[in-house]
């Protein structure tokens, strides 16, 4: 999952960008709303996280403009303007969710995972196949009924792959939807990941190279 969290408070983004990522969320940071607009312009996001009182282009502004596109990224607002009054503006600017601040970590992770699953193709609440169980909202994974230890990127990574639905997916898309903008992109890092996903999935092998063209998820 790809979310961009846009809020000129640099300790709270860097903070809540922190939190996402120990989720298993690829998370980019905009301080104000041109540097949102700009990447909204480059990249697919699930997600938008958008403060609304933001220099430069207001948070207001960057909704409409999001809303208006056809990016088909999710926008939620999170802000300090918590009334009634200010949650019906909000969500008529285009916004799908409203958060007022201070919130709960747990919830906010909550929202973004709901507004990504309507952002994307409808998929089931567990991800499955064969053995293989993966449920995004509780975040744990099973194979033959034995819980996985994944880190935060194995568990994005197969995750993306389990929703693909036997789908090849290129090692561009996964570091696309499983790594941030930080990531080199001739990076060793999907092949990595793969390698060690593959070692705590154990035998017989699901995840199948298809040579030239990406991964898959096998009948397991």
């Amino acid at each position: 999952m790809r979310v961009l969290v846009v809020e000129d408070h640099h300790v709270l983004a860097a903070a809540v960008a922190s939190g996402l990522r120990r989720e298993g969320m690829a998370v980019d940071l905009a301080a104000h709303g041109q540097d949102a607009l700009d990447r909204l312009g480059g990249t697919r996001y699930d997600v938008v996280v958008l403060d609304r009182d933001l220099p430069g282009v207001h948070g207001d502004e960057v909704c409409r403009r999001i809303a208006a596109g056809d990016s088909g990224s999710r926008v939620l607002m999170l802000t300090a303007a918590g009334t009634v009054r200010d949650k019906v503006d909000g969500l008529g600017l285009g916004a799908d969710d409203y958060l007022a601040k201070p919130f709960d970590f747990a919830e906010l992770v909550a929202r973004i995972r709901a507004l990504a699953r309507r952002a994307a193709p409808a998929v089931p609440p567990v991800l499955a196949a064969g053995d293989l169980t993966l449920d995004p909202g509780r975040h744990v994974a099973f194979r033959a009924g034995r819980r996985l230890d994944l880190s935060p990127k194995e568990f994005a990574l197969l995750e993306c792959l389990l929703a693909a639905a036997g789908r090849v997916v290129s090692a561009e898309e996964l570091l696309d939807r499983v790594w941030d903008e930080a990531a080199d992109p001739f990076t060793t890092a999907v092949k990595t990941t793969i390698r060690r996903l593959r070692g705590k999935l154990g035998e017989p092998p699901v995840i199948e190279t298809v040579r030239e063209a990406g991964y898959r998820i096998g009948a397991g």
